[in-house]
Order: C-alpha cells, then structure tokens, then sequence
C-alpha cells in the first residue's frame, strides 16, 4: 500500500515535472518564433528598394498619387500598390487618404526622411565614381529660378560647352524651395538661387549681385527722369509676380523698407508676361537688370530706369550638396557664371 503510494506520489511529481517541461518548451518556441519574427522582419526592411522609397518621397512631395506616378514614371496604380506593399511591410501607415487630398502622417515624416537619406546616399555610389575617373565628365543636373535661367542660361550654355565637352548641362527651371528640394533628394547636382539660403547639408556660394531696374511704360511721368526713389513705387500700381516667388518677396522687402504701407498690387506669370503687360499700360514694375537692361533706350513702349542710390541688388549665389564629389564641375561653373559678365551685375569677391 505504501509502495502504492509512493508509485503514484512519483507520478505526481513526474507528471508535474513533464507539465513544467512542456511549459518551458512551450515558451521556448515561442522565443524562437519572436526571434524567427524579428529576422523576417529583418528581411523585410532589406528587401526594400530603392524605387520603393523614390515612391514615397515623391508622393509626401506632391500629396497626390496622380502626380507623384507622373514624377515617377510609372502608372498611378503601379504607385499606389507599391505604396500600400511597403506600409504593410513597415507595419504604419505612412499616409492618409482621402479624395480630396493625401496626407503624410508622423510615422510617415520619419519614414520618408529616413528615405531620403538613403537615397542620398546611394546616389552618392555613382557620384563618386564619376569624379575619380573625371569629374568633367557626365552630364550635370543644373536648376535655375525663373527670373534668372530665361537670362543666364543663353550665355552660360555656351560657355560650358566650350569648357567642359563632356559634361552636358541637365537643366530644370523651378522655384527655390522646389530645387532646395531636388538638391536634397539628389534629382539635382548645383542649383543657381537668390541668397540668402542656409539648409542643413547644403553648401551656398555667393557668385553675383544683380541690380533693381524701374521698368515703366514709354508714355509714363517717370519716362523721362534720370532715377527713380524706391518710396515713389508705393504710389503706382505695381505688377508683380505671384506667391511664392522669391522676387516678389524682395520687391516687397524693397517697398517695405521704402515707407509704410504696400503697393498696389497686380499679378503676372512670369517676368516676360509682366513685361507687356507694362508695355500695354497697365502700370510699372521692378526688374532684375539682366531681364531689361538690353531693352533700347528709344523702345517705342518700354523705358529702364534706375534707382536712385543706394540702388537695390539681390545676390546670386550656386547650392549643392556638401557630400557632392564633383568639385572640379563646381569651380567651372562658379568661373562660367563670372565670365557670362551679365548686365547690372557685379562680382562678389572671395
């Protein structure tokens, strides 16, 4: 009976053990199975490609698949299912949807700036590359702004044709904080802006100033004076560029500091359209002399007239990256910017 019992104690305490055992196995598999998790989520992230996240970059760009599909190349729905593909790997969601409009979320801000950073990089793989073996050689992605490619680029085309054979230009007109942004993501290698700029990573050389010019019609009060003050535009209508344009932000900076009060103003699409609209008397405008200065002084509807001293100047200057390994391409075109010795414009020294 005892014996009995202790038979059958034994098995209690074996079955407890083997319980205990089948506890700890249980446990462990699910520790396996985490860390068997953990690397196909590994694998995952590196599966990623670079395309991939060109995608989401340039769809937090745009806030549109429509757009962002354009930019990329690729159809819209191309687009979308990567898109979703890679949040559901990433497990978040990087943007939110509506019909209205396409909205980055936190965890997409970071995401995409980490996107960027890889792409910067791995662009750089090929940069480097190129500059050891000739950094003339290959073409250069060159953005300019508008008030200032339709004026520089006929002189500087030219130049660096004859300087650099083989490194044709790649060229983009754009806004600033548009090419701030290509410059970023490594869609472009230099950009020619107005100063002053500072962004993280970007290296800015100031290269010219540029003078204001009074461009008023031939039949104006003003047609036939010597100079104009910068406080007398505040009485006239004033034809402007539109929003988000780095030139009308300097002509208001110029009325602003001219007195108090803004001007009256009216809005064209670019420098040229504004041009005849002042040829048609609509009123007058201010101009970057490049775009005026080789208007002849008996134009039969259009007369430049200078500022009155202290004479108003915006800054010219080149951006890249500070990781870009050309700088030999940078110097050629620092000297071809000087020697296209534009009108109203005068060197900045180094």
């Amino acid at each position: 009976m005892v014996r009995a019992i202790v038979d059958e104690q034994g098995s209690v305490r074996l079955g407890r053990r083997v319980a205990r055992a089948g506890r700890l196995g249980r446990t462990a598999r699910r520790r396996r199975g985490a860390a068997e998790t953990d690397r196909n989520r590994s694998c995952i992230i590196a599966i990623v490609t670079l395309t991939d996240l060109k995608y989401i970059v340039a769809l937090a760009r745009e806030r549109s698949f429509g757009r962002a599909a354009e930019k990329c190349f690729v159809s819209q729905p191309t687009l979308s299912v990567a898109v979703k593909k890679l949040e559901e790997e990433f497990g978040v969601i990087l943007f939110e949807r509506s019909p209205q409009d396409v909205r980055i979320t936190p965890a997409g801000e970071r995401i995409v700036a980490q996107a960027e950073r890889v792409l910067g990089e791995a662009a750089r793989l090929t940069e480097i590359a190129a500059a050891v073996k000739n950094p003339l050689a290959g073409p250069l992605r060159l953005g300019v702004i508008y008030t200032i490619g339709p004026w520089l680029l006929p002189r500087l085309v030219p130049l660096l044709r004859q300087r650099a054979k083989e490194m044709p230009l790649l060229l983009e007109e754009n806004y600033t904080h548009r090419l701030v942004d290509k410059l970023k993501t490594v869609e472009l290698d230099v950009a020619i802006l107005a100063l002053p700029l500072a962004e993280p990573g970007l290296v800015v050389q100031a290269v010219y100033d540029e003078a204001f010019r009074v461009l008023v019609p031939a039949g104006h009060p003003w047609a036939a004076a010597d100079t104009v003050e910068a406080g007398r535009l505040l009485d006239q209508p004033l034809l402007m560029l539109g929003r988000g344009n780095c030139f009308r932000d300097q002509v208001l900076d110029l009325c602003a500091q001219a007195g108090h009060g803004g001007p009256q103003v009216l809005e064209g699409g670019s420098l040229e359209t504004i041009r005849h609209m002042v040829a048609s008397g609509v009123g007058i405008t201010v101009m970057p002399a490049a775009a005026v200065d080789g208007i002849a002084p008996d134009d039969p509807l259009l007369r430049v007239k200078h500022f009155r001293d202290p004479t108003p100047t915006r800054r010219v200057g080149m951006v890249w990256r500070a990781s870009f390994p050309r700088h030999q391409a940078v110097d050629v075109l620092r000297r071809a910017l000087l020697d296209c010795k534009l009108p109203g414009t005068r060197p900045v020294s180094t």
